[in-house]
C-alpha cells in the first residue's frame, strides 16, 4: 500500500487530481475547493444519470461512464497521469443492483467474500494503487466543513437532552460496529429508528413520524471507518428532512463527519430552529 501524504506536500508539484465523482453537490465542493488551493488540472470521472453536469466546467476533462466500468476509470487515469484521486458523493443504491461489470469488476468482485461498500471500494482502491494512484480521504480540501465539538448551530439544547444525546450516540456506535448502518432516531431513552440500507432520509421519516415532534437523529462513524470513500455526511437536505419530519436536534460526530455547504446548513437550521451538535 502506497503510505500517505500530508496534504501539505500533496500539491507542490505539478501533478493532476483525480476526482470519482458521484451524486450531489459534494464532489462540486471538492474540485471548487480543490482549485482554490492552487490544484490546475483536474481529471474527472462521473457516472451517467447521477453526476452533476457542472463538473464539466471545474474539470480539466471529464470521462463519462457507467457503474461498474472500473478499466475505463483506470484508463483514463493512466492516461492523464494521475497520482492522486478523491472518490466524492455516492451512487443511487437502486443504481448499485442495476450494475453492469465489465470483465475487471467481475473479476474484482469475484474475490470479494463480502459485497459491502468497504470491500468493494476498498478493492478499488486497491485497483488505483496498482496503476500508481493513491486514493486520498475524501474530506481532502473541506477539513474545514467538518463538524466541531459542541453546539454550532441552532437553538443550545436543554439540558435534559443530553441523556438522550449520550445513549443515542451508544446506540449509533453500536449498529456501525455492527455494519448495519450509522444513525439512529431517539427520544426520552427510546430507540424510535435505526438506519439500514435506505438511508438518513427515510430513518428521520420513521423515527420522526414515531416521535410525533421533538426527536433527535444521531449520526456517528463506524470504529473501522475508512474515511478515503466512507465519510458520515450532512447538508441541506438533512436539514430539510428534519424540518419535515419533526427532529429537533442532529448531533454528528465531530471532526468525523462533513457538513457539506456549512455556512448554509448553520443559517437554515438557525432559522428552523434545529439544533446542532458535535459530540467528541
Amino acid at each position: 500500500m502506497i503510505d500517505p501524504i500530508q496534504k501539505k506536500s500533496l500539491f507542490d508539484f505539478p501533478h493532476p487530481l483525480g476526482i470519482i465523482a458521484g451524486r450531489g453537490v459534494y464532489p462540486i465542493l471538492v474540485a471548487e475547493a480543490a482549485k482554490k488551493a492552487g490544484v490546475e488540472k483536474i481529471y474527472s470521472v462521473c457516472f451517467v444519470s447521477e453526476t452533476d453536469q457542472k463538473m464539466e466546467s471545474l474539470s480539466t476533462t471529464v470521462e463519462w461512464i457507467r457503474v461498474g466500468q472500473l478499466s475505463k476509470m483506470l484508463q483514463f487515469f493512466k492516461k492523464n497521469e494521475v497520482k492522486r484521486a478523491i472518490m466524492a458523493g455516492g451512487v443511487a443504491p437502486s443504481h448499485l443492483f442495476e450494475l453492469r461489470p465489465d470483465l475487471k469488476t467481475l473479476l474484482l468482485l469475484a474475490k470479494l467474500k463480502e459485497r459491502n461498500a468497504h470491500s468493494l471500494f476498498g478493492a478499488i482502491a486497491e485497483e488505483l494503487e496498482k496503476i500508481g494512484v493513491l486514493l486520498l480521504k475524501a474530506t481532502t480540501f473541506l477539513e474545514d466543513q467538518l463538524v466541531p465539538s459542541g453546539h454550532f448551530g441552532g437553538p443550545q439544547i436543554k439540558k435534559r437532552f443530553w441523556g438522550d444525546v449520550e445513549f443515542g450516540f451508544r446506540i449509533a456506535k453500536e449498529i456501525a460496529r455492527l455494519d448495519i448502518g450509522q444513525s439512529v432516531v431517539v427520544k426520552n431513552g427510546t430507540v424510535l429508528s435505526v438506519e439500514a440500507f435506505e438511508g438518513t432520509d427515510e430513518t428521520m421519516k420513521r423515527g420522526g413520524e414515531l416521535g410525533k415532534g421533538g426527536a433527535m437523529l444521531v449520526k456517528v462513524s463506524k470504529p473501522d471507518q475508512d474515511f478515503r470513500f466512507d465519510v458520515p455526511v450532512i447538508g441541506l437536505k438533512t436539514i430539510d428532512a428534519a424540518l419535515r419530519y419533526g427532529i429537533g436536534v442532529i448531533v454528528c460526530e465531530s471532526e468525523k463527519t462533513l457538513v457539506l455547504e456549512k455556512g448554509k446548513v448553520i443559517e437554515m437550521a438557525d432559522q428552523s430552529k434545529i439544533s446542532l451538535v458535535g459530540f467528541p
